[in-house]
């Protein structure tokens, strides 16, 4: 008889020492990604809000098969803590189903979280397949398995789901807000099935700023697919897109979101800006620039909610170097802007250059002075790169030195469960 309320008081227990973990994972980009951020949006020597994150370490990124790292492979790592092949979507690469996680128990950190009585958000930019997040409730066989990915996600009980992806909610038969038709050939309605579940769910900027205060479960949908128009940079302006859809909100504003649902907490938020990805795999510098201010801007947010919650680790890490992205500077030389505007190096690598044809301008440095540079690409693919790991808040300065993927894990584990 006494079983029943131990328990009670076990699950009290662990909810009540439970802190707040907040994952942001800006996807495929590297140090030189951000060199060229800080440059082009506050100046070689000014601050980015990712500047401002204190403790930093090496990020080791490598597959079980593989040494530059998938985006489901990589976050799979990050979810369960443990190294898996390439292919893995949550999953050990050799089955559909749940892995073991590194503390012995099958199942993801998140769902750890749900089970432990901790709230839970995922925040994606791009689409609700993207593996960046859903790894952390999903499991298939494939990446491409896309209306398993997508109900995975709705049925995982998850309190906060804030991404586009409209297209894999809906079937044929049903239109939507940002679609006319659905792909589903399941024949099922996961819109309506996630408002019977106690959801509210929005569909835009307007939408989401206006959800109640008492909001316990909250599902937004902003897009037929990504939140932006990722393709080559020529392409996007000859069909006169904008780079990010304007009445989607953006990464802060849904981040900001998800924290006003979630807090005070316990929580644990996982976020990713999938557009720094997306557009460095066609290379599209203009695209990158403007995901990074958006991911920056995200930083911003929750390095405020730190301050006013130091029981929150923030942690951010991405798992590879989409593109190969680096920053060439020089002097302001009418010869050498001239070779910068023909759009290759000398090699023939490809430049990225501003939507004018030109070298992008940095802001002033600390004496005025505005300095030319151009993005150079070495693959259209994600490449091992330069990854940092960065940190702020709770247990913080417990990253330094080398820091494998799997330990992202270990210490947002730590710090969700502390004893």
């Amino acid at each position: 008889m006494f079983r029943p309320i131990l328990l009670s008081l076990l699950a009290v227990c662990a909810h009540a020492s439970a802190n707040n973990v907040i994952f942001i994972h800006p996807d495929g980009a590297g140090v030189a990604n951000w060199q060229a951020a800080r440059f082009y949006w506050a100046g070689p020597d000014a601050e980015l809000n990712w500047d401002r994150i204190p403790h930093i370490a090496v990020y080791r990124g490598h597959m079980a098969d593989s040494l530059s790292a998938t985006s489901n492979g990589g976050a799979t790592s990050h979810a369960y803590g443990i190294k898996v092949p390439s292919a893995a979507f949550g999953t050990d690469g050799k089955s559909a189903s749940r892995p073991t996680a590194a503390n012995g128990e099958q199942g993801s950190l998140m769902h750890e979280a749900m089970r432990r009585g901790v709230r839970t958000g995922l925040v994606n930019s791009g689409s609700i397949i993207e593996p960046g997040t859903a790894c952390f409730v999903a499991s298939t066989a494939h990446r491409d398995d896309y209306e398993q990915i997508t109900a995975q996600v709705v049925e995982s009980g998850v309190d906060v789901i804030l991404s586009g992806g409209e297209e894999w909610f809906l079937p044929p038969s049903k239109a939507g807000r940002h679609v006319k038709s659905g792909k589903r050939t399941d024949g099922r309605d996961l819109i309506e099935e996630a408002k019977k579940n106690g959801y509210t769910v929005v569909f835009n900027r307007t939408e989401l700023q206006s959800v109640p205060a008492e909001t316990k479960k909250l599902l937004g949908i902003f897009a037929e697919q990504d939140t932006f128009n990722d393709m080559e940079a020529d392409k996007l302006k000859a069909l006169g897109l904008p780079i990010y859809a304007p009445e989607a909100p953006t990464l802060q504003e849904m981040t900001a979101a998800a924290l006003r649902v979630l807090a005070p907490g316990p929580f644990f938020l996982v976020v990713e800006e999938e557009g720094s990805d997306n557009f460095a795999n066609f290379n599209n510098a203009p695209g990158v620039l403007d995901a990074l201010k958006r991911a920056d801007d995200a930083f911003g947010t929750v390095l405020e909610f730190i301050n006013k919650h130091p029981e929150t680790l923030l942690i951010t890490a991405a798992d590879s170097s989409a593109g190969a992205m680096d920053v060439l500077g020089f002097p302001p030389k009418p010869d050498l802007l001239a070779k910068a505007a023909s759009g290759k190096d000398t090699n023939g690598a490809p430049y990225g250059l501003a939507p004018d044809g030109q070298p992008f301008l940095s802001k002033p440095d600390r004496s005025g002075v505005v300095h030319p540079f151009v993005i150079t690409w070495g693959t259209l693919s994600d490449a091992s790169g330069g990854i940092l790991v960065r940190a702020a808040g709770k247990n913080a300065d417990e990253v330094q030195g080398s820091f494998d993927n799997t330990k992202i894990y270990s210490l947002m584990r730590e710090v969700l469960f502390e004893e």
